[in-house]
């Protein structure tokens, strides 16, 4: 996937966005967070967040930055199913 030149800056930002929606995804898997909300709206937060780290992954701009945590949250996400 081709994309436009982005700064170091920028880069810096998308990845802590990644790390948000880690942080989102196993807060709505361990109860931490939108525990109040309806099963349905948790699912599709899951499923929303998911597909926005499967895009951010697929970027070609990415250097010695650590996946693990974005690709396990992918995983976890794609696993969970809101009850």
């Amino acid at each position: 996937m081709s994309d436009e030149v982005k700064t170091a800056e920028e880069i810096a930002q998308d990845y802590t966005a990644m790390g948000h929606s880690v942080d989102l995804i196993n807060g709505i898997i361990d109860g931490s967070q939108m525990a109040d909300e309806e099963a349905a709206e948790r699912q599709d937060c899951v499923n929303r967040n998911v597909e926005h780290l499967e895009l951010m992954v697929a970027r070609d701009y990415w250097t010695d930055e650590d996946m693990t945590a974005v690709n396990a949250a992918i995983n976890s996400g794609k696993a969970y199913t809101a009850e």
